[in-house]
């Protein structure tokens, strides 16, 4: 059965995929040559994710998985929030992380979390499944797993960065993978029927 994610990020499909197993095959933009940016004007995680949705299903027909993900910094109140992957430039993470580390130099308080706000879109409806870890950022980068800000973000009960992690371990108990988890449990929850 597949699931058409809004997405042309490489890692993030394979994430997905990884998550949900074989039951399922995931599709991205990509595979539907659907170039056109999708304009992410809503306020909030939930309305990013439904924009997505939206768009992929009006355009394929296909069930459709919009996704919103973002670091929320507890001392930066928030932010970088729904603007993480543009927030000193768009898609820049190396720049993104500098901007985050500078803004936290001399800030004791490192604690932080990451969401991932699902929305999945089909002639149904729409619902929405949401995942958070929360832990600490350091003050530099470690490791090469990973995207974003993994390089920064410390899991509580973790000694290790996501970026030091294997992509396997981090898909255990990433915020992406607990929304994904329950995501799983709706679809199997109408027998796996799409």
């Amino acid at each position: 059965m597949e699931i058409l994610v809004a997405t042309h990020n490489l890692h993030k499909k394979e994430e997905i995929q990884q998550i949900l197993g074989t039951d399922y095959v995931v599709t991205s933009l990509s595979d539907y040559d659907l170039n056109e940016e999708i304009i992410e004007d809503g306020n909030t995680f939930a309305e990013n994710a439904l924009i997505k949705a939206k768009y992929c299903f009006e355009q394929t027909g296909k069930p459709s998985v919009g996704d919103d993900s973002g670091l929320v910094v507890e001392a930066l109140d928030g932010r970088p929030g729904i603007f993480s992957a543009r927030y000193a430039g768009n898609h820049n993470f190396k720049k993104n992380i500098e901007k985050v580390l500078e803004e936290m130099k001399d800030e004791p308080n490192r604690r932080a979390y990451f969401i991932t706000m699902l929305c999945f879109k089909d002639q149904d409806g729409e619902h929405y499944f949401e995942g958070r870890v929360y832990g600490n950022l350091t003050k530099e980068v470690f490791g090469a797993e990973g995207f974003g800000y993994d390089p920064i973000f410390v899991p509580d009960d973790y000694n290790m960065t996501f970026a030091e992690m294997l992509p396997e371990e981090k898909n255990k108990i990433s915020h992406r993978s607990e929304a994904l988890k329950l995501f799983l449990d709706f679809l199997n929850s109408r027998g796996g029927v799409l």
